[in-house]
């Protein structure tokens, strides 16, 4: 008979999951969805070379997307593990605002001329804010057993309530002037926006997390059969609460990029980024079921809307078209993965 290690090993290993990143790019709508991207940038870039063609263009659509990629990549760990968080666009609008009003108080009320040594209190605080959140949500699925679609609604509403509170429904507008000048639209090499870069290398430790450690196996395991996975010794509990921490870590990291980016905390500006995040991940070959999905594939479902919206505008067409086309193509991939689950499933 074999040990409950042994039996921990062959579970992990025959997780869909377990197969490398080369299977995981085959396994899911990765690759069809990186064509698409790249179709959509040459049809555009042929329309309007002169515009969408452009460094300047380039930049904008990096910086744009980087606080929704940060989102993306934390909803990438949940959906895997067949969960759902829609409270990461308020956990970001929560983050940001008691990250600048921790840097006003610190300042005596105007934190524009404030230092470095306030500015990494304020991300170490906008980041044990997202944490918070996602431990909450974390318990209340993983331990209480609530479904995590109510779980989360939930944190949607009272985060944000709670920003609003703090607020009274004004934003926060002394946000530190080095910060704006060296994060929000500073470059490095004359040409990379900072935001992007920092963005990039999380996103890579991301990578580096979910396809090639302990902690991304069991993700994938829980997500393929989570009473499989806990049989085989699979701290299932844990590991959840885990997952929604880290997603809520990211959100408050979103948060304090887009506080450095806008110089505000825009509290009003992030309704939709729930919604854009889970389809940035859906778009990108990630299972709502669980078990399958990759980092870089979200990367790709990011930018998809974001050149849409770019090239809609540069070719004349009306932006209102925009969230038909996003749209069409997200119930495209859920299709096309149902589609897949049905031909795994008979065989």
């Amino acid at each position: 008979m074999p040990t409950q290690q042994e039996t921990q090993k062959s579970t992990v290993e025959e997780a869909p999951r377990g197969k490398g990143a080369g299977a995981r790019l085959a396994s899911s709508n990765t690759l069809w969805t990186g064509l698409v991207l790249i179709a959509l940038c040459v049809l555009f870039g042929a329309l309007r070379p002169d515009a969408f063609l452009t460094l300047f263009n380039a930049q904008n659509l990096l910086v744009q997307a980087a606080p929704l990629l940060m989102l993306a990549v934390g909803m990438t760990f949940v959906i895997i593990t067949s969960g759902i968080d829609l409270s990461v666009g308020s956990v970001l609008v929560f983050s940001g605002v008691v990250s600048a009003m921790t840097m006003e108080g610190l300042s005596g009320g105007d934190a524009t001329d404030a230092g470095w040594g306030v500015i990494a209190i304020g991300l170490v605080v906008a980041l044990v804010g997202g944490a918070l959140w996602g431990v909450l949500n974390g318990l209340l699925v993983a331990v209480a057993r609530v479904p995590a679609l109510i779980v989360t609604l939930g944190s949607f509403g009272a985060a944000l309530g709670a920003a609003q509170l703090l607020t009274n429904g004004i934003d926060v507008r002394t946000v530190p002037s080095t910060l704006r000048t060296t994060l929000g639209t500073g470059t490095s090499f004359g040409i990379v926006p900072n935001l992007v870069i920092l963005a990039a290398l999380v996103t890579l430790l991301a990578i580096w997390l979910l396809h090639t450690t302990a902690f991304g196996r069991y993700t994938y395991a829980i997500g393929s059969n989570a009473e499989a996975a806990r049989r085989s010794g699979i701290k299932v509990t844990r590991h959840l609460i885990a997952v929604y921490t880290l997603t809520g870590v990211l959100a408050g990291l979103a948060g304090f990029m887009s506080l450095a980016y806008f110089g505000t905390t825009t509290i009003s500006g992030h309704s939709n980024d729930n919604l854009n995040a889970i389809a940035a991940v859906v778009l990108g070959g990630t299972s709502l079921f669980g078990g399958i999905g990759t980092v870089l594939g979200s990367v790709i479902g990011v930018f998809i809307p974001a050149v849409l919206d770019a090239g809609f505008v540069m070719a004349g067409v009306r932006p209102f078209w925009q969230p038909i086309a996003v749209g069409a193509v997200l119930v495209a991939a859920v299709w096309l993965d149902q589609r897949r689950r049905r031909a795994r499933n008979s065989r």
